[in-house]
């Protein structure tokens, strides 16, 4: 299998689900332990950012998760249809978060940059947010 389409509710649930669905997507290339740990924490960030984030607690959206081997690289999406980063800029700021009231660190970003080889964020306020993600697995 070389590509993986999987949409599910955006739920705290999904997070772990997730995280386990894609690496045992890229186990199939036999990468090292290290790399498929690093994949599953990047996973773990961006779908925690929708859980949290996208649909503003009140309705439970979707997130949808794309991810592609290709060339011995590891390309993943995920996107939400919710409200959207207004400043994209400002949220891949290290420790800025829009739920301070919540105690969040503000570091999801942070260490999906840290974690993956490219990150982009693109985001349309009102429409949704697009995650995208590599990482070679050639150790």
């Amino acid at each position: 299998m070389e590509n993986l389409f999987i949409k599910v509710d955006a739920t705290p649930n999904s997070v772990g689900f997730l995280r386990s669905v894609v690496g045992a997507f890229v186990a199939q290339v036999n990468p090292s332990m290290d790399t498929i740990s690093d994949i599953k924490t990047a996973v773990s960030e961006a779908v925690t950012n929708v859980v949290v984030h996208a649909y503003n607690n009140k309705n439970v959206g979707e997130i949808s998760v794309f991810a592609k081997l290709k060339d011995k690289t590891l390309h993943i999406e995920i996107c939400d249809n919710g409200i959207g980063i207004a400043d994209v800029d400002k949220a891949l700021t290290e420790f800025y978060t829009s739920k301070s009231e919540e105690e969040r660190s503000g570091l999801g970003f942070t260490i999906m940059q840290s974690f993956m080889d490219n990150l982009s964020v693109t985001s349309t306020p009102e429409k949704g947010t697009r995650v995208q993600m590599s990482k070679s697995l050639v150790s």
